[in-house]
């Protein structure tokens, strides 16, 4: 993407135009210091204009010659999700891993927060921020179990803009995983290439890594796309980058893998699948059809790695709550957990 804007006005965005908090505030002081003889409708077409001007200006992410659809957001969305708390979900997993089948749970966090597009972190002061934030939906995705002796605890972070017509691509994931043999960490961000990954690991055929990878559909943001507008997920044969937790646990190099991906549709539950082409994984996302669209459960069938064999992974959704979970640090707050069944 080019660095260089034109600023013009001949395209003024519909109504359906999906703005951010720190897009809303540029467009009340815009409006706030007009004169009052300033015809309305031309200042507030003029406040789009220059909000996607500036915008794009500063937009450091590149171009793609894929599409995705974006469709308008439900009209509850913002009640839901602006309401300063999380979505906390628990699920019932049987985790697969060294040719058996592993009882633990999972957790899966949703909140939506206000992110740097440049730092690609968490903005401490959004207010401050200007034309760098962006409105993310984040996923904490946590899982637990026990091999044998040893337990494992690991989790995913993804973070994928609201705005998907603005910003079409997830912005970062990072992973970690911890059990006592040791521990490793690795991220995906987006950059002016593509994605660029980073790895840390206890392994030494894996060590450090540092290298880029093309930018492309990424298997992780879909849980934020089934979230935001499952309408809008892509279907057919695509490119698709594989789970970043499935990767490290497999022991498999990221990189973009064929697809086909199905949406059925059902009056109250639907299932999106993902069936790779030249990697033995399918998975199976379900989801209720009407909004907030929970996630009910999934399936991951794969075979290869410790073990060897064909196993499917498979979690079934215990309890779900909304919570300001990050204020709930006192003890009189842990009936909470038993309140999720993951104690």
């Amino acid at each position: 993407m080019s660095n260089s804007c034109s600023l013009t006005f001949q395209n003024i965005p519909s109504e359906k135009t999906i703005l951010g908090s720190r897009e809303l505030l540029d467009l009340s002081n815009f409006l706030s210091i007009q004169p009052k003889n300033l015809n309305m409708k031309y200042a507030i077409s003029l406040s789009f204009s220059l909000v996607l001007f500036l915008s794009a200006c500063s937009q450091p992410h590149p171009s793609s010659e894929e599409t995705f659809s974006a469709p308008k957001l439900n009209d509850d969305f913002g009640s839901y999700w602006y309401q300063g708390k999380a979505e906390l979900a628990s699920y019932e997993l049987k985790q697969a891993r060294y040719g058996e089948i592993h009882e633990g749970h999972a957790v899966l966090i949703f909140v939506t927060e206000p992110f740097s597009q440049s730092k690609l972190v968490k903005l401490d002061n959004p207010g401050g921020a200007g034309t760098d934030e962006v409105t993310v939906m984040k996923l904490n995705f946590t899982r637990k179990f026990n091999t044998g002796i040893y337990p494992y605890s690991v989790m995913q972070s993804i973070f994928s803009p609201v705005s998907m017509d603005r910003y079409p691509h997830m912005l970062k994931t990072s992973f970690s995983s911890q059990e006592w043999c040791g521990h490793t960490f690795a991220q995906l961000e987006l950059d002016k290439k593509g994605y660029h990954l980073t790895g840390h690991s206890y392994f030494e055929s894996e060590g450090e890594e540092s290298r880029d990878l093309p930018l492309a559909l990424l298997e992780d943001e879909l849980w934020n796309r089934i979230r935001i507008q499952p309408q809008g997920l892509p279907t057919g044969n695509q490119t698709l980058i594989p789970s970043m937790t499935f990767s490290r646990l497999k022991h498999i190099p990221m990189q973009p893998q064929a697809v086909e991906l199905t949406l059925e549709a059902g009056e109250t539950e639907s299932t999106y699948t993902i069936a790779y082409q030249d990697l033995p994984r399918t998975v199976e996302i379900r989801f209720e059809t009407a909004f907030p669209h929970r996630i009910l459960g999934w399936k991951e069938t794969s075979s290869g790695g410790f073990g060897g064999g064909s196993l499917t992974t498979e979690a079934t959704l215990i309890k779900t709550i909304q919570s300001p979970y990050w204020t709930k640090n006192r003890k009189s707050d842990s009936y909470l957990r038993q309140e999720l069944g993951i104690e």
